[in-house]
């Protein structure tokens, strides 16, 4: 089967939708070449990305099931996890933050989510965070990626403590992280997040946490014991398994890793080459999601 693929001039790159010849009425987004999001337009709780169903299990693990919640997504793409929850928490409130509004036309023209409820507002991500009511949020997910980086101002101690103000109580924070060895970077946004929420749990593949390969981690914060059993299972029985460090582990994991400033903020590192890369679609400029 030959993959079908619409490109766009948006506000800050290219962004191209590549049919997935795997699963129909499936999609994914890619902008100036990496890969952003994946959509199951007739499976929403299909969640594709490993990392992403690590946030799948944060969201799951974030209330009874079926409970609605209150979500704050920071970095829209083709918004994957707000159809997830819509799917499979009725009657939440989302908003969603995308700093690129050309490319949220797109997604709102291609891969329509109407009647789920999402609040689509185009801004940078800490600017709208900051207009955010305190303990007004369930769960505040972060997955805000500049190409393939995560921009520096997502990073410093200000914003997590801006992220903390936002959390009602019980209320978690989930941010994807990209990294790998020597895990600078990780350890740095683990000790960072510790400085405003004092529980903290990371969601990664074993050979990740050992610097083995570049690749994704869940970090998972929140001012009260966070569901660690829950996440523990979710991890264990993943397609894909991944490790939660907490306690102990996670506080040798970022022993000696430096509280990161606004003044000393830097992006994430830049991945390998092919690591967010777009799959090898034949284009065909004409099709229609």
């Amino acid at each position: 089967m030959i993959a079908r693929s619409i490109r766009s001039e948006v506000d800050h790159g290219v962004a191209e939708l590549v049919e997935d010849p795997d699963r129909p009425m499936s999609w994914t987004l890619l902008v100036d070449g990496t890969a952003q999001s994946h959509v199951d337009l007739t499976d929403p709780t299909h969640l594709e990305f490993e990392y992403v169903r690590r946030l799948g299990h944060v969201l799951d693990a974030a209330a009874p099931p079926a409970a609605p919640l209150r979500v704050l997504h920071l970095g829209g793409g083709a918004w994957t996890l707000p159809r997830y929850v819509a799917a499979t928490r009725p009657g939440s409130g989302q908003r969603v933050v995308e700093l690129d509004g050309a490319l949220a036309e797109l997604i709102a023209a291609r891969l329509p989510a109407d009647g789920l409820g999402l609040e689509v507002r185009v801004g940078d991500a800490r600017a709208e965070l900051a207009r955010v009511p305190d303990a007004s949020v369930d769960v505040l997910v972060v997955d805000v990626f500049a190409g393939a980086r995560i921009p520096a101002h997502l990073t410093s101690v200000a914003f997590v403590g801006a992220a903390a103000r936002v959390l009602a109580p019980g209320g978690l924070y989930a941010a994807n992280l990209a990294d790998g060895a020597p895990l600078e970077f990780a350890k740095s946004q683990v000790a960072t997040a510790r400085a405003a929420l004092p529980e903290l749990a990371v969601i990664a593949a074993p050979d990740v946490l050992r610097g083995r390969r570049f690749g994704n981690l869940v970090l998972v914060a929140g001012r009260e014991p966070l569901p660690l059993a829950a996440l523990i299972r979710a991890a264990a029985g993943d397609p894909f398994p991944a490790r939660v460090e907490h306690s102990r582990a996670l506080g040798r994991f970022c022993a000696g890793a430096p509280v990161v400033t606004d003044a000393t903020a830097r992006p994430s590192p830049v991945p390998p080459p092919g690591f967010f890369g777009r799959p090898e679609p034949q284009p065909d400029s004409s099709a229609q999601p």
